[in-house]
């Protein structure tokens, strides 16, 4: 059995070195790389404001977070779920080095790199000439995030899941996420930063249906065209033999005659 955690995060900036914190981590679980429906899902506290321009990406205000648990109340959990398994991250780098910030200030123990697997770094080998943001990959794989106005890490990871099997060439038909997985999600954020995924199970189902009335177009055109084809062949040997009853009684009017004109010399 093949474990992976797929994981992303939400921060108030891009360095945690320059006192930036992490404020929300969202985590699904595969298991051969298929959802298998558990989650890990937590807002964080991050003891400082969240500037607008961070707000404006996520959607998290400063007051939204006020009243949402530390790290250290939930890395314990945070870490019992993803075990040691392997992460799969889009640009691993920023993630991971916002999570071993937060875990080295609780004395704990880093992620390391060698369990991580980049989708970044996958998709850059896969498509050298990009773009290569998650953005970017699910409209080149055709997966649907028209109502991810704005980023949030448990419904990233959710797209990220589909985005990684494509670029393992692995996609199965039973990937395709539940729709109300994805609707609880965007519920789960503040209502100015809700994602509005509600429709997505409805996109997904409609999706499957005209997949499955275009093999059912194929099949009937199929059964018409060797329904035509047989009649033809019917036809074409009832012409046959039209022809050859004409012949035949061509060649007995053309033997009465000479009979009838036979004269003894």
């Amino acid at each position: 059995m093949l474990r992976e955690i797929v994981l992303d995060t939400e921060t108030t900036g891009l360095d945690p070195r320059k006192g930036d914190r992490l404020i929300e981590v969202g985590c699904i679980e595969l298991v051969n790389r298929i959802p298998t429906g558990r989650e890990f899902h937590r807002f964080i506290n991050p003891e400082r404001a969240v500037p607008a321009e961070a707000e404006a990406v996520h959607g998290l205000s400063t007051a939204f977070l006020l009243d949402k648990p530390l790290f250290a109340e939930v890395s314990e959990e945070f870490l019992d779920f993803i075990a040691g398994d392997t992460l799969v991250i889009h640009n691993a780098v920023f993630d991971v080095g916002f999570l071993n910030a937060e875990l080295e200030r609780l004395k704990g123990p880093a992620i390391s790199m060698s369990r991580v697997v980049d989708t970044l770094q996958l998709a850059r080998r896969k498509h050298p000439a990009g773009p290569n943001s998650l953005d970017a990959l699910c409209k080149r794989y055709g997966i649907d995030n028209s109502k991810r106005l704005k980023h949030g890490a448990l419904v990233d990871s959710l797209l990220l899941a589909e985005v990684y099997v494509e670029l393992l060439g692995e996609r199965q038909a039973s990937l395709v996420l539940a729709g109300d997985r994805a609707a609880a999600a965007a519920k789960r954020l503040p209502r100015d930063g809700r994602l509005l995924l509600a429709a997505r199970g409805e996109l997904e189902f409609n999706r499957d249906l005209m997949l499955a009335a275009g093999a059912i177009a194929l099949a009937l055109a199929g059964l018409l065209f060797g329904v035509l084809f047989k009649l033809f062949q019917a036809a074409r040997a009832g012409i046959r033999s039209l022809n050859h009853e004409d012949d035949d009684y061509e060649d007995s009017e053309l033997l009465e005659i000479s009979t009838n004109n036979w004269r003894p010399l």
